[in-house]
């Protein structure tokens, strides 16, 4: 099975690859300009796939794509753009906190992914782990009173600086603050990203 590849090109043409899931019992639709690529559980075939409504021009992300193969008692998580950036040749500056693991971001990013770091300062925090597509995730708060000061812009560079391969960041499209910061941290889109678990998968 496929493993995906972020900074390929696949060709734009209405069409969706199959995909290894990343985590056991974690599975993912992610979109790409004119091309998606699906994992599923077995249980599904490609033909079912398809007939579902599963495409490259945004029947992948069809709500009832992800009803079906969530399930009713499913979970499915929020529709977010992924960026992607390569590391940059400086040290970090951050420390490792591991007096941090009971924050909310950070036990959310252990549901999600694998390798999971924690670093942070008094006022915000860093999580980089194995995530979307076996790649470098970083996710990050800050502190409510900081908000607007370019903080989240330099915890996405520190990711940068702490990574030695390519990093990404899932946002929501909503979120336009976030978008900016990873923007000014030198992060491109590349596409979209929707999670979920099923009731039962095999």
């Amino acid at each position: 099975m496929n493993r995906l590849n972020l900074l390929d090109r696949p060709p734009v043409d209405g069409g969706w690859t199959r995909v290894a899931p990343w985590r056991p019992g974690l599975f993912a639709v992610i979109a790409l300009t004119g091309h998606a690529f699906v994992s599923a559980p077995d249980s599904w075939s490609d033909e079912e796939l398809t007939q579902l409504g599963v495409d490259g021009f945004g029947g992948a992300h069809d709500p009832r794509v992800l009803v079906a193969l969530a399930g009713a008692d499913g979970w499915i998580d929020v529709l977010d753009q992924i960026l992607i950036a390569e590391p940059l040749a400086e040290p970090g500056e951050l420390t490792e906190r591991h007096d941090l693991n009971d924050h909310p971001r950070v036990r959310r990013a252990r549901e999600l992914r694998s390798q999971v770091r924690v670093f942070g300062d008094r006022t915000s925090v860093l999580v980089l782990g194995r995530g979307i597509a076996g790649y470098l995730e970083a996710a990050f708060e800050v502190a409510p009173a900081l908000r607007g000061q370019g903080v989240g812009r330099n915890l996405l560079l520190e990711a940068r600086r702490l990574a030695d391969e390519p990093v990404v960041v899932a946002v929501s499209p909503g979120n336009v603050a976030s978008t900016h910061a990873a923007l000014a941290a030198g992060y491109a889109p590349v596409g979209a990203v929707q999670l979920y678990r099923p009731t039962v998968f095999s």
